[in-house]
C-alpha cells in the first residue's frame, strides 16, 4: 500500500517545470542542460529536436533557473545544484522575456499576426510594473504601453514597427529599470513558419519573423543571451 502512494505521477502533457517540481511529478532530470549551455556560453542558441523531444520543458526549466526572483528550491536534488559558483553566478540573476510561438498557427497571415500580437501583449503583461518605473522617461512608458494597448475586446493592437519591435522594445525597458541585460528565450519559433507555408502566406510570416528576430538578437544591446528551439534548421530557404 505505502510503494502505490510513494509512486510518483507522470506528466502526461505538462510542460511547466515549476508545476512538475512542485507538485511532485516524475522528473528526468535534464539540469546538466543548464550547465552545458552555461559553460559553452553563446549569446544566441539554437536547440533543434523533433516534437515531443521536451523542448518546452526544457525552456521552461531555463526560466525557473535563470530569471529574477525564481524559486531555487525548485532545483534542490537536481544535477544542476551541485554546480555551487555557476548557480551562485547565474541562478537567478536575470529578467528573462519567454514566449512560445506554437500558437501562432491560423489559415491566414492576419490571423497568425493576432495570435503572435496576443502572445508577446501577454508576456509584456507579466512586467506590468514597467508603466510606473521611475528607472524610465515618459516616452519609454509610453514604448511600454504600445506593447499591451489593446481594444475594446481585448485584442492587442500593435504597428508593425512595435510588433517586429517588440522582443527588442521589451528587452531594452527590463534592462533599463533592473540594470541587468536580459535573457530571451523563443520556443517552437518555427511553427508560424510551418504553418504559413501550409497555408500560402510564407513570405508575409518569413518576413515578419526575420525582422522581429533580426532587432532582438542581432541589434540588441540588452541582450545577455538567448536560447530559440524548434523543428526546423532555418527560417527560409
Amino acid at each position: 500500500m505505502s510503494e502505490n502512494m510513494d509512486k510518483k505521477k507522470l506528466p502526461i502533457g505538462i510542460e511547466n517545470f515549476e508545476d512538475i517540481r512542485r507538485e511532485k511529478f516524475y522528473y528526468i532530470d535534464k539540469t546538466g542542460l543548464i550547465r552545458d549551455l552555461l559553460n559553452n556560453w553563446g549569446m544566441v542558441n539554437l536547440f533543434t529536436r523533433p516534437r515531443r523531444f521536451g523542448k518546452s520543458l526544457n525552456m521552461s526549466m531555463l526560466k525557473n533557473f535563470l530569471e529574477l526572483g525564481s524559486d531555487a528550491g525548485l532545483f534542490e536534488g537536481l544535477e544542476i545544484s551541485e554546480e555551487t559558483e555557476l548557480c551562485r553566478e547565474y541562478q537567478g540573476q536575470f529578467p528573462v522575456v519567454s514566449v512560445s510561438l506554437k500558437d501562432v498557427e491560423a489559415d491566414d497571415f492576419i490571423s497568425a499576426r493576432s495570435r503572435m500580437c496576443s502572445i508577446i501583449g501577454n508576456e509584456a503583461l507579466r512586467f506590468d510594473f514597467l508603466a510606473e518605473s521611475n528607472a524610465l522617461s515618459d516616452t519609454e512608458k509610453a514604448r511600454y504601453n504600445g506593447l499591451i494597448h489593446t481594444d475594446d475586446q481585448g485584442n492587442f493592437l500593435m504597428s508593425e514597427e512595435v510588433l517586429t519591435g517588440s522582443l527588442l522594445t521589451l528587452s531594452a525597458l527590463l534592462h533599463k529599470h533592473y540594470g541587468k541585460k536580459v535573457s530571451v528565450l523563443i520556443d517552437e519559433y518555427d511553427v508560424p513558419l510551418a504553418k504559413a507555408n501550409e497555408n500560402g502566406y510564407y513570405d508575409q510570416m518569413v518576413s515578419l519573423i526575420r525582422s522581429m528576430f533580426s532587432r532582438v538578437l542581432k541589434t540588441n544591446s540588452s541582450l545577455y543571451f538567448a536560447v530559440m528551439t524548434g523543428c526546423l534548421l532555418t527560417v527560409a530557404p
